[in-house]
């Protein structure tokens, strides 16, 4: 009767104890936890092959096989053809092609060839020796596992609505320690927020975390050097852990979120199926009961819980939470207006005038406003919620501009004053006949330049003069001054004369 072929490490086992520890034939099939009748059938196998211990240097373990179960010569080619595995391997590459299509095409060569079945399960064999699977070990503390749950949750709304609540998921590495938390969406508020909830959720921060190649989170997926939102690299900054994304379309660098996805799903969602939430925080409520009894679920084939093995290996090992919580911060570009304001939320805000017609980074939280330029902070202010108004510090302002919002209308009229009377009462004209004084700024302070160009006696002879016809504007103090007129002696304007004429009826027609 034959027997099955055991593993070449449990043959070398029966005749090591068999010739180098002299055990009877019932102590080695207990300490093998094998049958009797096994051991003594692989030690007749052994005998008639002249296989003894220690094995000779460099056997492999078809060899062993052969020698024991197919005697020494070379092993028996198969009846059958044998497919060229790597053709069909490279034809399944082409859209539509089947492993049906090639067993059929197949037997049309070799109508005596294996059968559908037995064809399969030889590819299939084959095609797993091309990527072998690295059995990743991770240590306490090391690595936490991050990724959005495939299956949605409804919301409905008060108003007959509906939406799908997101779940997040996060594995620790080491222990399987599970987190989820509902979101009403995938957005990069919602990703980084997960992110902080499940650090305060472990009571600190693995070294390093890995995520898929979201967008939220990952600009520009590479397998080499993957480009991380300004964001959320921002918060692995704050949390002192590090972003490894896994590689495009490579599931098993994160096999444990996708495992513990699958977990979540089965365990969590799948219990709230016929249930019904009215909002997210209630449907947290529900998946904070389920998460805490599945961290309290024994393993099936390892001793304690998650929690158990999160307690005594690796909640000591994370690295510890920051004294304050992230702050989120959108990050954008903009660009510096002529007026060296930039526009954030629809707010004006200003920065170095020098920076006008430039390209600044703009940190926009919830409180402040930073602009930054080449990676240095330039300008910061607080956050206002007032659109279309403006918020200037006065160090952003040319000088000239500062020089300017200096003087107010009672800083000209006072300047005036020391000019003379007839200057203060020239300014206080233009300042009065405009509808806002701001609008006769202008002119003042060009009166103003001109009073440094000819001098306090002359300006204060023209402004009289200008106030002696009523013509007291900035125009006509400089065509007095450029004409020289303000030396000659003030006349008074002589009315114009009257003509008679014979259509001109007078003021008692309309009595």
């Amino acid at each position: 009767m034959a027997r099955k072929k055991l593993p070449m490490r449990q043959i070398q086992e029966v005749l090591r104890l068999k010739h180098q520890n002299q055990l009877p034939l019932r102590d080695i099939a207990r300490s093998c936890a094998m049958a009797l009748s096994t051991v003594g059938d692989y030690l007749q196998r052994a005998e008639a092959a002249s296989l003894g211990w220690p094995l000779p240097e460099g056997m492999t373990e078809e060899e062993l096989v052969r020698r024991l179960f197919g005697g020494t010569g070379p092993a028996p080619s198969p009846t059958q053809p044998v497919p060229d595995w790597a053709s069909v391997h490279q034809e399944l590459r082409r859209k539509g092609v089947t492993l049906l299509l090639l067993w059929r095409e197949y037997r049309q060569i070799y109508p005596e060839g294996y059968g559908y079945s037995r064809f399969c399960d030889l590819y299939q064999a084959w095609a797993g020796t091309l990527c072998p699977v690295l059995r990743q070990v991770h240590l306490p503390g090391e690595k936490m596992f991050v990724d959005w749950a495939g299956q949605t949750v409804p919301i409905y709304h008060a108003d007959g609505t509906e939406s799908a609540a997101q779940v997040f998921v996060a594995v620790l590495g080491f222990s399987n320690k599970i987190f989820a938390e509902a979101f009403p969406n995938q957005q990069l508020a919602s990703w980084v927020g997960a992110h902080c909830h499940a650090y305060a959720f472990f009571h600190g921060v693995a070294r390093a975390t890995v995520p898929d190649n979201t967008k939220t989170g990952v600009t520009q997926p590479c397998r080499y050097e993957p480009i991380l939102h300004r964001t959320y690299q921002e918060m692995a900054a704050h949390y002192g852990t590090v972003v490894l994304p896994a590689r495009p379309k490579k599931p098993r660098d994160k096999a444990k979120v996708e495992a513990g996805v699958l977990i979540a799903e089965r365990d969590i969602l799948a219990v709230l199926r016929d249930q019904r939430f009215f909002c997210v925080v209630q449907l947290n409520q529900a998946i904070a009961l389920l998460v805490a009894q599945l961290n309290d679920k024994p393993f099936q084939k390892l001793g304690g819980t998650r929690n158990t093995w999160f307690e005594e290996s690796e909640k000591a090992k994370l690295l510890p939470l920051p004294a304050h919580p992230f702050e989120l911060a959108l990050w954008s570009a903009a660009k510096v207006n002529i007026d060296y304001h930039v526009v954030v939320a629809h707010h004006f805000y200003s920065v170095p005038y020098t920076l006008i017609h430039q390209q600044v980074d703009v940190r926009l939280t919830e409180t402040t406003v930073e602009l930054f330029k080449a990676g240095k902070r330039v300008a910061a202010h607080p956050r206002s919620d007032q659109p279309g108004r403006y918020t200037t510090l006065e160090e952003h302002r040319p000088k000239s501009h500062q020089k300017y919002l200096q003087w107010t209308p009672g800083r000209m009229v006072e300047w005036a004053g020391t000019i003379g009377p007839g200057c203060a009462k020239a300014v206080e004209s233009i300042l009065r006949d405009r509808p806002h004084p701001e609008m006769g700024f202008r002119s003042c302070l060009g009166i103003i330049r001109l009073g440094k160009a000819v001098g306090s006696v002359r300006l204060e002879a023209a402004c009289r003069r200008a106030l002696h016809f009523g013509t007291c504007s900035y125009a006509s103090i400089h065509s007095i001054l450029k004409s020289k007129l303000e030396a000659q002696p003030l006349e008074p304007e002589l009315p114009l004369p009257s003509p008679s004429h014979e259509n001109l009826r007078g003021s008692p027609y309309y009595n």
